[in-house]
């Protein structure tokens, strides 16, 4: 900053709100070269009291700990004051209004309303212009800077906040996911509210996997996805193995005991090449998808199928089938899959079964049991 200037965010920009302005108060250089230690209350001034309960908090933390979670709020206040400052700069800019959905004719202007969205930083507030058909339609008035900007008409909450929510859901309960997501914003999330962003980004990722059914079912298949000059001369391994996943038996709600269903998995990944730092060359998984479905193996088969060919199956120098020991699994590969994939036995699985017949052997779990174990682990592990 120039010493003695005086800095607004948003030049020209008036609003409601107090703004914040930026200083120096040390307009000389101290001796060595170096910038005297600013006063945060001297370098951030603004006539709003709670801004300064705020830097005077951040002033007097008394471990780092502290300094950080003092500073965040302070952190997200400028963000709230940068961001308004640009929406409004933006809503300054000439309007072109497009046609009325009904009407065919291009808006007109009626005047500016105000819009608020809670976003990370908190709540944002901003006016923009609206417009309506001029034949006297009657759907809703629009904002040409709302729908420039990806803003839904009836949501308060930004996507970026509802994304983080979700996101948070997949780890932790709701309620857990909603406490979270408070702290980070400074504010309260209601867990129901959180549970309507998930069910909604549910409902909308159904309908973005659905749209490649529809075009497999007219015979389109998708185009596969680039690789890397090393990842293509690399074989593709396809693998899938079973898991039990627990979920609630009344959605939303923390209520009633867990119930344990079977979730399918499958895997595609290319087996590329890795030196360590010792020069050892180990194999690395690159380019990984992964394929979940609620449900048994015939709902997962056509969906591992379809990843497949994104992978480009097709194009593969050589595909591996990977799976455990199960009769009808490899049953199923001696009549589909032996012709263009080899078969290799998941090491883990295999493993389980050495183990039952050494145990069946030498007497379920005695020394001698697992020393031979470990020697035949090791000949399984190394070919």
């Amino acid at each position: 900053m120039h010493p003695g200037r005086t800095f607004q965010l948003g030049e020209g920009w008036h609003s409601s709100r107090n703004t914040v302005r930026f200083w120096n108060p040390y307009p000389k250089v101290s001796q060595g070269g170096r910038c005297p230690r600013l006063c945060l209350s001297d370098s951030i001034r603004h006539d709003d009291p709670s801004v300064q309960r705020l830097l005077r908090a951040v002033e007097d933390a008394g471990s780092l700990t502290a300094l950080l979670l003092a500073a965040w709020p302070v952190a997200r206040l400028l963000a709230v004051h940068l961001v308004e400052a640009v929406l409004a700069a933006r809503a300054r800019c000439p309007t072109s209004w497009p046609p009325c959905p009904a009407c065919g004719v291009p808006r007109r202007r009626k005047g500016c309303a105000t819009r608020q969205s809670t976003g990370l930083c908190g709540p944002i507030q901003w006016r923009r212009r609206g417009g309506r058909g001029p034949q006297g339609c009657t759907i809703p008035q629009g904002a040409p800077l709302d729908e420039a900007w990806g803003v839904q008409p009836q949501p308060r909450t930004s996507g970026e906040l509802q994304a983080l929510g979700c996101a948070l859901a997949v780890f932790v309960p709701c309620a857990t996911a909603a406490q979270l997501l408070g702290w980070y914003r400074g504010g309260t999330v209601s867990p129901q509210a959180l549970w309507g962003w998930v069910q909604a980004a549910g409902r909308q990722a159904m309908e973005q996997l659905q749209e490649p059914w529809s075009a497999v079912a007219q015979g389109d298949l998708p185009p596969a996805e680039p690789l890397e000059a090393e990842g293509a001369p690399a074989p593709l391994v396809r693998g899938a193995d079973g898991v039990l996943g627990p979920l609630r038996p009344h959605g939303g709600q923390p209520t009633g005991k867990t119930r344990w269903h079977a979730i399918k998995v499958g895997v595609l990944a290319r087996l590329g090449q890795h030196r360590t730092r010792t020069g050892k060359v180990v194999t690395r998984l690159h380019q990984r998808r992964l394929v979940a479905v609620w449900g048994g193996s015939d709902a997962r088969k056509p969906r591992v199928g379809l990843e497949a060919v994104r992978q480009g199956i097709s194009h593969a120098p050589q595909v591996v089938w990977l799976r455990d020991g199960a009769r009808g699994v490899w049953r199923r590969y001696e009549e589909r899959v032996a012709a263009s994939a080899m078969g290799i036995l998941d090491l883990y699985h295999a493993v389980q079964y050495v183990w039952k017949g050494a145990a069946a052997w030498l007497d379920g779990r005695t020394t001698p049991a697992r020393r031979w174990l470990g020697w035949a682990r090791h000949r399984l592990r190394h070919g």
